[in-house]
């Protein structure tokens, strides 16, 4: 009996320590996973709302990134759907060399709740000034070229709607200089 109880008693604490391990691991590749999705749906949401900004794109196609309460919310977009940015207004914008980076996340792989922090930058902008614009503009204190792009630090919370992950809120939390 004192056999048999010391070899229940190895197997037992071997099998809890491999469920253990396991368990981590399979926690870790539900974070990474998430994380790659949050990641990819920041990158590419800014983007398309870096070119509903500069470029007049469709804002109707920020839906499958941003909820409606983010874009209501969302002091650029509203001054661009109203009047127009100064970027579609006095410039043609031909393309941008948008960048994000992403500084920290966090989502538990049960939670359909995540909390990002990210800087978003444009490094480049291709365009001119619109020609039946020119001197109207370079008389306003306007550039031939583009004005630059603010680099910013932004806060979000995501959430997972229908197995897809949505920006909810998207706080500005500081312009780098």
């Amino acid at each position: 009996m004192k056999y048999f109880r010391r070899l229940t008693w190895f197997a037992a604490t071997r099998l809890l320590v491999a469920v253990a391990v396991l368990g981590i691991f399979v926690m870790a590749f539900y974070f990474s996973m998430n994380a790659a999705n949050i990641y990819v749906i920041l990158k590419d949401g800014m983007a398309r709302r870096t070119q509903v900004i500069m470029m007049g794109a469709d804002p109707e196609m920020l839906k499958s990134y941003f909820s409606p309460v983010c874009l209501a919310q969302d002091d650029m977009l509203r001054v661009t759907g109203e009047e127009g940015s100064v970027y579609t207004n006095y410039y043609d914008i031909t393309g941008i060399d948008h960048r994000l980076s992403l500084e920290y996340v966090w989502c538990w792989p049960w939670d359909d709740t995540a909390a990002a922090t990210f800087v978003e930058r444009v490094v480049g902008i291709d365009g001119r000034i619109k020609a039946s614009l020119r001197t109207q503009g370079l008389e306003m204190g306007l550039t031939a070229s583009p004005p630059a792009w603010e680099t910013i630090r932004y806060d979000a919370v995501l959430i997972r709607e229908d197995g897809q992950w949505i920006i909810r809120d998207l706080n500005q939390r500081e312009v780098i200089r």
